[in-house]
């Protein structure tokens, strides 16, 4: 891969390919773009299949991402820089891009014999935060994450595999509605803990819960729906100076899955195990 064939011609099918999976009117998104270095390197180690990556002619891929590609049988390409101007007219251009087949949708099945609680986001729909959260859910051992009302009607957006970083295809997320997610809790047996400014469950003590949890988080402006608060066992509170109205949703995120480290941890070291 030390001489890579340079893509100078706007007629070359990959420039149509690329402009075909950029159209946001897609109806049946089958395959997508994946931008820039960090997000590719994840979504190629996370198994996701390449049709094929490119560099920009000034911008080659990075050693490590052309071994991940010759290990993997990727093939990659450049382009010349005007070719990716007429690509990305308009557009933040990426450094690195690939076109990737889209895996099929996480299931609930998915959840089941995976260690560690279960995130549950209900009416969260900034997708910036989905993208945080799907970052901090892995790396601090959830076994997965359900969005309900989110308003995505798939995880292949490209707005979500840039703000995961490709970290989205690394976890099962699975798209689902209340009614659902609610009835896979109840038949696995996993309780639904809420959070809540008013949680009667210390967050320290949460941590001490040996048990599978499913921590539901609400949307940014309306907190859960009813439906899931009248289904949640318990509920939890992040201490705060009383001074501060609220926190971001990925930020709490965050900080309930960092008391929740010990038991996710332990449950994924045991899946390793399997």
């Amino acid at each position: 891969m030390n001489n890579l064939e340079i893509i100078e011609s706007a007629s070359d099918p990959a420039v149509q390919r690329i402009i075909d999976v950029t159209k946001s009117s897609r109806a049946n998104i089958k395959t997508t773009l994946i931008e820039d270095p960090e997000p590719l390197i994840q979504c190629i180690r996370a198994g996701v299949e390449f049709s094929e990556i490119y560099g920009i002619e000034t911008q080659p891929p990075s050693p490590q991402l052309l071994e991940l590609c010759r290990e993997r049988n990727i093939p990659v390409r450049l382009f010349a820089t005007s070719i990716v101007n007429q690509v990305f007219k308009g557009e933040r251009k990426p450094k690195n891009f690939g076109i990737a087949r889209v895996p099929r949708p996480a299931r609930f099945d998915d959840l089941v014999d995976r260690g560690g609680d279960i995130v549950v986001l209900d009416g969260v729909r900034i997708v910036g935060n989905i993208g945080a959260i799907t970052r901090s859910a892995l790396a601090l051992g959830a076994s997965g994450i359900v969005l309900v009302d989110s308003d995505l009607t798939t995880i292949a957006d490209r707005r979500l595999l840039r703000s995961s970083r490709g970290y989205v295809f690394s976890l099962p997320v699975v798209l689902a509605d209340r009614e659902e997610a609610i009835s896979f809790v109840r038949k696995e047996g996993i309780p639904l803990v809420a959070l809540d400014s008013d949680g009667e469950v210390p967050l320290k003590s949460l941590g001490d819960n040996p048990e599978r949890l499913a921590l539901l988080f609400g949307g940014e402006k309306g907190g859960a729906s009813e439906m899931f608060e009248e289904a949640s066992s318990a509920s939890v509170s992040i201490p705060m100076i009383s001074s501060t109205e609220s926190l971001n949703v990925s930020v709490s995120v965050g900080i309930v899955l960092h008391a929740r480290s010990g038991p996710n941890f332990e449950a994924r070291r045991a899946d390793t195990k399997r």
